[in-house]
């Protein structure tokens, strides 16, 4: 008997969080029946539906790692029209991106049908960190990068910066390209820390989660996680 969202994301529907969601939302049966509780626990030969759809319960995992371009959606669909990061990858598997990147920055961004691994990955107990490059409006002064070393507050919430080098400065064009690593994954978070400090971001990309980085892919190119890389992620827990 396991936890009905975890069975759900273990079918790679989707994250635990979301499958919590849903069924809160009336969205989720067994064996027919509407279930509203988190709770609740099931086996081997219930009948789960989400969304009217029969989950398929034998299903093989897969893990992608894309290099996102710039103006695309991280998410499975868009309602505008606009390509998502799913266009990048050539799989039959019912996959989704893991967490999100907004439509102009770059970088790395993971996709699975694998609901524990994204969960993993999502989950702010997990403290998974997380580095970018930004470039950036101005030089930073003392006192920049002393609150930076500090933390910087964001929406009454201290953000934990475990490190940031300054990769580059130009004097001329008066801009600085900054590598920031932090461990949370707030909607716009970098270019909140940088805006607090009256530094706006003009470009940005994720390098690197955890021990993963970008490597040699180029923009649009993806290639599947080895089993020792998956292995490893699920170590940090």
């Amino acid at each position: 008997m396991e936890r009905l969202q975890k069975i759900i994301a273990q079918s790679g529907i989707t994250s635990r969080r979301k499958a919590e969601e849903l069924i809160t939302q009336g969205k989720v049966r067994v064996n027919g029946k509407i279930v509203k509780e988190l709770g609740i626990k099931v086996n081997g030969n219930d009948i789960i539906e989400v969304e009217g759809a029969t989950i398929n319960r034998d299903i093989s995992k897969v893990y992608y790692v894309l290099n996102k371009p710039r103006g695309v959606i991280t998410s499975v669909s868009d309602d505008k029209g606009r390509k998502t990061v799913l266009d990048f990858i050539d799989t039959d598997k019912r996959i989704y991106p893991i967490g999100r990147l907004d439509y102009d920055t770059t970088g790395l961004v993971i996709l699975t049908n694998d609901g524990d691994f994204a969960n993993l990955l999502m989950h702010p107990s997990y403290h998974i960190p997380k580095t970018y490059i930004a470039k950036i409006e101005g030089l930073l002064n003392k006192e920049d990068i002393i609150r930076l070393k500090n933390g910087i507050t964001i929406d009454n919430r201290q953000v934990n910066i475990i490190d940031f080098k300054i990769k580059d400065k130009n004097k001329e064009k008066q801009t600085s390209l900054i590598e920031i690593t932090i461990n949370e994954g707030r909607n716009h978070i970098v270019k909140k820390i940088f805006e607090k400090i009256k530094h706006p971001v003009i470009r940005l990309s994720r390098i690197k989660i955890a021990f993963l980085d970008i490597g040699n892919l180029k923009s649009g190119e993806y290639r599947e996680l080895s089993i020792k890389e998956v292995k490893k992620f699920y170590s940090l827990k």
